[in-house]
C-alpha cells in the first residue's frame, strides 16, 4: 500500500487494487432484505389462503349444477352426494363439503360438520357447505350455495 499525506499533515495509508464490501455495506444490505422479507411473506401467506378459496367456490358451484340437475329430472332436490353423481375435484383437500347432516355424508378433506351449520335438501330447496380452515388458525372458513346460487360465507376465516 502506498501512503499519502492528509491535509492536515497526517500519514495515510492508501488502498490500491482491494475490492470487496466494507462490513457495514454487507449489513445494510441485510437490513434491506429483512425489511422486504417482514413486508412480503405475510403477503404471500395472504394471497395463499385466498387461492385456496378457488377449490370451496368451484366445487360448490359443481353441486349446485350437479343439484339443478337432478332436480329437473326428479322434481326434488337430494341429500346424497351418490345420488347426484358429485365427488370433489382432485385429491388435495382444503375444504370438507356436505348436502345433509342427517347421514353424515361429507366429502373432501373429511372435517366434522361446525356447529350451527345445516345443510340439506328438500322439494323446493337444498343449502351445501364447504368448510375448512385455510390458514391455520381457529377460525374456520365456511360457505353455502343455495338453490340460486347465491354464495354466502357465515364464517370468514380471512377477515
Amino acid at each position: 500500500m502506498n501512503s499519502i499525506v492528509s491535509s492536515s499533515g497526517e500519514k495515510m495509508l492508501k488502498r490500491t487494487g482491494i475490492k470487496g464490501f466494507t462490513l457495514i455495506e454487507l449489513m445494510i444490505a441485510v437490513v434491506i432484505i429483512g425489511i422486504l422479507a417482514a413486508i412480503a411473506v405475510p403477503s404471500y401467506m395472504n394471497f395463499q389462503a385466498k387461492t385456496k378459496r378457488t377449490e370451496v367456490k368451484a366445487n360448490l358451484g359443481a353441486i349446485h349444477g350437479a343439484q339443478i340437475s337432478y332436480y329437473s329430472e326428479n322434481n326434488i332436490f337430494s341429500n346424497d352426494f351418490n345420488q347426484i353423481r358429485w365427488v370433489p375435484v382432485g385429491s388435495n383437500y382444503y375444504y370438507s363439503y356436505s348436502v345433509d347432516t342427517a347421514k353424515a355424508q361429507i366429502f373432501g378433506k373429511g372435517d366434522a360438520v361446525p356447529a350451527g351449520i345445516n345443510p340439506g335438501a328438500g322439494t323446493v330447496s337444498f343449502s351445501a357447505y364447504g368448510w375448512g380452515n385455510i390458514d391455520n388458525d381457529s377460525i374456520l372458513d365456511i360457505w353455502k350455495i343455495d338453490e340460486t346460487k347465491s354464495f354466502t360465507t357465515p364464517s370468514d376465516d380471512l377477515s
